[in-house]
Formats: C-alpha cells, sequence, structure tokens
C-alpha cells in the first residue's frame, strides 16, 4: 500500500510517500517559510534531490506545487494519483472528540472546523490539506491522526484548570497537549535506547512551534501546552506562557480588541516579537554579530525551557533522560547548550564537544557521568503517521 503523509505545521508542510507496512520511503521533502519571501522546497527520491527557492503564499499553493512534483514527468515517483491508496494527515486539535486515529468524513472536517478557533495557526491549514488531497487523490482515503492523542493519558490533576468544575464538564475545557505523534514517537525510541521500560523522561519538541511532554513509563502525564497551541514555551510567533491580566489590561487600558490580543500573542509574539526574526537560524545568525535583542531571547527561550525541566522531574520524582527532537532540538548546539548549561544539581551535563556533533541518528550528548541522559532524537512523525494510517486501515 502507497501511504502518502502530509504534516502541515503554521509555516511548513512536511511530506513523505511510503510503502507499507515495509515502511520503506518512496521520496520525501520539506516545503519551509509558507508566506515569507525566501520560502523554500526540498524534494528527495531515490534518484533525486531538488532544493528550490519558491514563492508560496499559503498552504493550498504549497500542497498543489508537492502534487506536482510527485508527478512530473522527470522527477515524480508515481504516475498517476489514482496510485496514492490513503493519505495520512496531521491534525493538530481533536479536542475531546478524537482519541484515537479516523477516517475523516464530512461530519469529521467539520469538527477539525469547529475546532479551528482552538488552533487557529494548524487546524485551518490541516483542513487545507485534506480538501486539497481530496481534490487531487480522488480514489485515496483520507485517514486523520490527531497530535492530542498521546496525552489523553495524563492525570485530571495535571488537566483540569482550576476554575468552576462546569467549564470542564459542560464545555470541555481542559489541557488537551499537541504535538502527541512526536512526543510517542521519540519517547519510544528514547525508551527503547535507555532499555529501561519503568522511566522518566522529558521530551523537548522545539521547532516553530514548542512543546515538552512529561512521560513517565511510556505514558504522557503533563505537557507544556493547554487548551489551544500557545502556552508553555516561547514559540516562533506565540508568547507562550503568559500572566492573563496583561489581557485584560490590553483590552480595558490599552483599548485592544480581543481579536488584536489574539492576533499579538499567536502571530506577533514569541521570538518574532522579541527579534523581528521568527526562524531561529536567522535570530542565531544575528546574534553571534552581536545583536542584543536576538542574544537575550536565545537566553529567555532556553530559561523556559530550564523551568519546565526542573517542575517535571519534580512531579515524576526522578529524571532519565531528556529528550531533544524536531527543527530546532535536532539541530540547535546553541539551544542545547543555553538549556544544559548549570544543570548539575539535577544530574544533567552536557559534552559539549558531542553537542556540536551533527547527525540523523539518535545520539547521547551527555558526559559519561552524567546521571540523565542528554538525548537527541529525529522525530518522525510522517513514520509514526504512515502507521497509524496502515493500521486503520487493515
Amino acid at each position: 500500500m502507497q501511504i502518502l503523509v502530509l504534516n502541515s505545521g503554521s509555516s511548513s508542510i512536511k511530506f513523505q510517500l511510503f510503502t507499507m507496512p515495509e515502511a520503506k520511503v518512496i521520496c520525501s521533502g520539506l516545503l519551509e517559510r509558507i508566506g515569507l519571501e525566501n520560502a523554500k522546497i526540498t524534494y528527495k527520491s531515490t534518484s533525486e534531490k531538488i532544493e528550490n527557492t519558491v514563492t508560496v503564499d499559503s498552504h493550498k499553493e504549497g500542497l498543489q506545487l508537492i502534487a506536482s512534483y510527485l508527478m512530473d514527468d522527470k522527477i515524480g515517483v508515481i504516475h498517476s494519483a489514482s496510485e496514492i491508496e490513503a493519505v495520512g494527515h496531521r491534525v493538530v486539535h481533536g479536542g475531546s472528540t478524537f482519541a484515537k486515529t479516523v477516517e475523516i468524513t464530512e461530519e469529521i472536517k467539520q469538527k477539525i472546523k469547529e475546532l479551528s478557533p482552538l488552533a487557529p495557526l494548524h487546524n485551518p491549514a490541516n483542513l487545507e490539506g485534506i480538501l486539497v488531497a481530496e481534490d487531487i487523490f480522488t480514489s485515496a482515503k483520507q485517514i486523520g491522526v490527531f497530535d492530542t492523542a498521546f496525552h489523553q493519558t495524563m492525570p485530571v490533576e495535571a488537566y483540569k484548570y482550576a476554575i468552576p468544575n462546569k467549564f470542564l464538564d459542560k464545555h470541555d475545557i481542559r489541557v488537551y497537549g499537541f504535538h502527541g505523534t512526536s512526543h510517542k514517537y521519540v519517547s519510544e525510541k528514547a525508551i527503547d535506547f535507555l532499555d529501561k521500560e519503568q522511566s522518566k523522561i522529558i521530551t523537548i519538541h522545539l521547532g516553530n512551534g514548542c512543546s515538552m511532554t512529561a512521560v513517565q513509563n511510556g505514558k504522557s502525564v503533563d505537557h507544556t501546552l493547554g487548551f489551544a497551541p500557545m502556552n508553555g514555551l516561547i514559540m516562533g510567533t506565540r508568547s507562550g506562557d503568559i500572566d492573563p491580566a496583561i489581557i485584560f489590561y490590553l483590552v480595558n487600558t490599552l483599548g485592544y480588541s480581543l481579536d488584536e490580543v489574539n492576533t499579538l500573542l499567536q502571530k506577533e509574539s514569541g521570538m518574532l516579537g522579541l527579534t523581528g526574526y521568527s526562524d531561529l537560524r536567522d535570530i542565531e545568525s544575528e546574534a553571534e554579530k552581536g545583536n542584543t535583542d536576538c542574544q537575550l531571547a536565545l537566553e529567555m527561550n532556553a530559561y523556559r525551557i530550564k523551568k519546565y525541566i526542573g517542575s517535571y522531574a519534580s512531579i515524576m520524582n526522578g529524571l532519565d533522560a531528556i529528550v531533544f527532537t524536531a527543527g530546532i532540538g535536532e539541530n540547535s548546539d546553541v539551544i542545547r547548550n543555553l538549556v544544559c548549561m548549570d544543570q548539575q544539581f539535577l544530574g544533567i551535563e552536557l559534552d559539549t564537544e558531542k553537542n556540536k556533533v551533527r547527525s540523523k541518528e539518535i545520539r547521547d550528548i551527555s558526559i559519561p557521568t552524567s546521571k540523565v541522559k542528554i538525548l537527541v532524537i529525529p522525530t518522525d512523525e510522517e513514520l509514526e503517521i504512515a502507521k497509524q494510517s496502515f493500521k486503520l486501515l487493515q
């Protein structure tokens, strides 16, 4: 079975075409910086690797471009859209409705749309991916894999907010958690690497969107993102944790509308608000040149991660490993160094030379005597989505 996996992020689309159940990758690629002047597409097959700068203003345009690469006469890997038997989609917010992988129906699309206000940078892009895929791959089954599913194991003391009970009982207002496909994949890899099923692990997913999960014995027990994917860590354009009193001050004293506040916190804050850049590669480059705003933003980013490492080690009453993953977590030795600096009290001790090495393999970058392993594990959300899609269709 050939399964195409589409992972639409807030500013990127990852794609991979698999033959299942062998999990053989036929082609893969990444379209990044959607909506920016220097958008780039990378496309790899067994015989080709292409990188092009492109103009892509929306996720719809991006998905149409990806489809044209897949079916191109010279570089394509399929002759017809009918060769794709299923398309697996990452969907960020499943609310309390979706706790497992499902085949997409009209009713499910409507529910994903209804949940869009809770994940405005993601669910609309995820839904767009489904709609475009339905138009292009008309004979394929469309499968939804939800980021929130992995976090259904969180205990009530972790997912319930300290507001009147009716808001949970009647309106399902609670912590849902996100990036679950990634956290599930890398935590399972970490458990295998440690050869320790009874384990206490913190997975740190750092990309344009960022989150951390406390994973105890393979299950999510706490998570930085909550009702919607905008609190917790400092992200590319999202503020992360903020005192809610600031929202009332912005509205009641400074005259902002609620829509303006939402835009401010979702699209104009985070690293972008601190530096003028949303891409960490640009921020690290400017910091090296002496840009003090960028230097401070990097320190703030790491400081927030450290706070959660301490709190999660406390709730699990111990820590066996921390795991860095996703675009920033896997590639930024700068962030990893800042996060692991001065953490000896918790038993986290980084080998600075190992930290500088780039690899696509799982690697331990801690010193031999470090009580806590520091692991870099490349995430593969696409493979996890393919596996879950294939399993559903059996």
